[in-house]
């Protein structure tokens, strides 16, 4: 089968399409033929440096973290309400990747791919979508009537963290620019500021929950806007106040995705419902791989870059 790795750390042209040997589901796995994978953030720091994932004597290392695809082969003891063809999507561990013809799926990471979605806008829900809802609920423990801060409002994990916020009952702030401007507002956010044009901190006061998908100088001017008792949750680097900003129980926390299957249950039964709808800017072949990472790299994304793999079920 087809597989993209990286045999050295590099630009997009280190990404290679090769032959690789097929995997065989084991137990409670099953194999899927991927028809759609999508691009993350994540995938730029591996293929670079590996980030703190990777090492170069890891190397060469499978891409892509998360698709949608079709039960091709069950694993012994695969549950039996699981049927060859079945759609799923999923987010995979570091030892496999989802740039690929198949991959095998473990029953923890996988769940059913709802009814309305493409193959395309599945396979762009589930990295993002569990690192929204994860920072959202399990870190940031929002819940209704709270402010919420959305840093990145317009990118992958931001716009689905815009939907679930505002599906939890939250008063959602975001940042964006340019044309991001109105596509955070369609997304449902309350306030929408251009952080370009202005300070977030004019509009946002009193907010329970920063999600920081940004870092920097953003991160650390968020403190001024948390509540007493509020929260900074980070995809990036640790929050740590300066003098004075973590007084009154404010408080920071990073954290790393974990791929779990019952979060992504959750989030299927809010798209279900219609209050989640992930966004595909753009789709590229399997073999324009190195074209889709420069163009990760190069420009600002509303929402989500995907690979079409298969030919089935593309939008």
């Amino acid at each position: 089968m087809k597989a993209v790795r990286i045999h050295r750390f590099g630009d997009a042209d280190v990404l290679r399409v090769e032959d690789v040997e097929m995997p065989q589901p084991v137990d409670d796995e099953v194999l899927v033929r991927v028809t759609a994978a999508s691009l993350n953030p994540v995938d730029t720091k591996i293929r670079t440096s590996g980030g703190r994932f990777k090492k170069e004597a890891d190397l060469p290392v499978a891409m892509g973290r998360d698709l949608c695809g079709r039960i091709e082969a069950l694993g012994t003891r695969a549950h039996n309400m699981l049927s060859e063809g079945q759609r799923l999507f999923a987010m995979i561990g570091f030892d496999r990747g989802a740039w690929a013809d198949y991959a095998v799926l473990r029953a923890t990471e996988m769940a059913a791919v709802p009814d309305r979605l493409s193959d395309e806008e599945a396979a762009a829900v589930p990295l993002a979508g569990l690192t929204a809802w994860q920072g959202l609920v399990d870190h940031g423990g929002v819940a209704a009537g709270q402010r919420v801060l959305i840093h990145g409002g317009s990118g992958g994990v931001g716009h689905f963290a815009v939907q679930i916020a505002k599906a939890l009952g939250a008063e959602v702030f975001a940042t964006a620019s340019g044309d991001g401007v109105e596509f955070v507002r369609s997304l449902g956010a309350d306030h929408v500021i251009d952080h370009r044009a202005q300070r977030f901190e004019d509009d946002a006061a009193n907010v329970d929950v920063v999600l920081d998908l940004i870092g920097g100088d953003t991160q650390q001017r968020s403190w001024d806007v948390l509540a007493p008792g509020g929260i900074i949750v980070s995809t990036l680097t640790p929050p740590k106040p300066q003098a004075g900003q973590g007084d009154d129980g404010r408080r920071g926390v990073d954290f790393i995705v974990d791929p779990k299957g019952v979060d992504l249950l959750k989030i299927a039964a809010m798209i279900e419902d219609g209050v989640v709808i992930p966004h595909v800017q753009e789709s590229f072949a399997l073999a324009d791989v190195a074209a889709a990472a420069r163009r990760m790299e190069g420009g600002t994304i509303r929402g989500k870059l995907v690979i079409r793999v298969g030919g089935e079920g593309a939008a």
